[in-house]
């Protein structure tokens, strides 16, 4: 049995054929000549060129991405498709030291158009599954993609919780709502490289935790020795526990929201208790920049995506050319900046150059001394660049 409407056929135009046949994942809506059918979002189409070549099978949708791809080359997807990836994607993770750590419990189980299933993210939090649907294909399927997981590893799990009220398209008709499909536990305590994290999926960002910038946290704690610290943008804390461990002889968490900094707080005293070492604080990044008369050895930049769609392309990097530039200023020569993007939009090459420029109004002499991106667990497919959504640069500054 295959999970395939065969009559909704979406035909390409000619010449439109080639980035499929290169295996990318989107199909634009641009690119099509015709659709056959009245499919509705979140249906499954069957992708033809305009020779009537049967070229992929993939989730309909309104806007600008109007097919998601989920496979090249067949006629449907089998029956167990969501199992079948969802197993590779969980094996994947088992070769990486993840699925049974004993220092880590946290990681990403399936990164969208890295395994394979565009529009699906599931994050793994020591015995809860928190599932995003981005696509109404995904979330028409969530049942299925839910008796995947339990499955698969139900033996570890207690909890899946789907989040994806706010990252699904707006779509008349749709109630975007989470809910839990098994359980009810809002949070837990979670471990990474050892260290405890209390993380809320229910109310924190994205799916509770920013699992992608785990080796990104390990390094700067290899840099913080001795050093006084500035975390901005500084959420529930994931750097400041870092760099405490790393022996820095002080930290300031900055973050706006009050409640992360609270949780910034309950996370330092997770692990190292009443550490007169740290320090947190609500307050807007830009606005403490300005006004604060501190210098840093060593200042970690991770703010929001500054441009989350290519029509605001020029003041995010004008907001990322700003931003590092007044960081620049407040550290002490020899310093470090950790200065991360995590905006798909913008390019390793475009943020580079807003750094090249906010490092010479700043008049400082900087080296680059670490490229970084997202962990092994976060993969990108080589035919698809745009999953490689974070950029940092670790820089000396003289």
């Amino acid at each position: 049995m295959v999970l395939v409407r065969e009559h909704i056929k979406v035909v390409l135009k000619s010449g439109k054929d080639q980035s499929v046949r290169r295996f990318h994942p989107w199909i634009f809506s641009g690119a099509i000549k015709k659709v056959y059918g009245r499919p509705a979002e979140g249906d499954l189409v069957s992708v033809f060129d305009n020779k009537d070549e049967l070229l992929a099978t993939g989730h309909y949708q309104g806007g600008s991405i109007a097919v998601r791809i989920l496979a090249f080359g067949e006629g449907g997807l089998p029956e167990d498709f969501y199992e079948i990836r969802l197993r590779e994607a969980w094996e994947l993770r088992r070769k990486l030291g993840l699925a049974d750590n004993e220092e880590t419990d946290v990681f990403r189980w399936v990164c969208a158009e890295g395994d394979g299933l565009p529009g699906l993210i599931i994050d793994y939090y020591g015995g809860t599954v928190v599932l995003q649907a981005h696509s109404l294909g995904m979330h028409r399927n969530i049942e299925l993609i839910r008796n995947a997981i339990l499955k698969i590893a139900g033996d570890r799990i207690d909890t899946v919780y789907n989040k994806s009220e706010g990252s699904l398209p707006l779509v008349s008709g749709i109630e975007n709502r989470s809910e839990f499909l098994l359980g009810n536990l809002n949070e837990r305590c979670v471990k990474e490289h050892s260290y405890r994290f209390k993380v809320n999926w229910v109310e924190g960002q994205k799916t509770g935790f920013f699992i992608d910038q785990r080796e990104n946290r390990s390094l700067v704690s290899r840099w913080a020795k001795s050093r006084k610290v500035l975390n901005l943008f500084g959420y529930t804390g994931g750097f400041s526990v870092y760099a405490l461990g790393g022996g820095a002889s002080e930290v300031h968490t900055v973050d706006s929201s009050v409640r992360a900094v609270e949780l910034a707080n309950e996370n330092v005293a997770l692990n190292f208790q009443d550490d007169r070492r740290h320090k947190a604080l609500a307050a807007d990044a830009f606005r403490f920049l300005d006004e604060t008369a501190e210098s840093y050895d060593l200042i970690i930049l991770d703010p929001p995506a500054f441009a989350k769609h290519q029509n605001v392309l020029g003041n995010a990097l004008q907001g990322y050319k700003r931003l590092n530039q007044k960081a620049l200023g407040k550290i002490l020569p020899g310093g470090i900046l950790f200065t991360f993007s995590c905006s798909q939009a913008v390019s390793k090459e475009n943020f580079r150059k807003s750094l090249f420029v906010a490092a010479a109004n700043a008049g400082r002499r900087v080296r680059i001394l670490y490229q970084l991106s997202q962990p092994a667990d976060h993969p990108v497919s080589i035919f698809h660049p745009e999953g490689e959504y974070l950029k940092g640069l670790v820089l000396e500054v003289q």
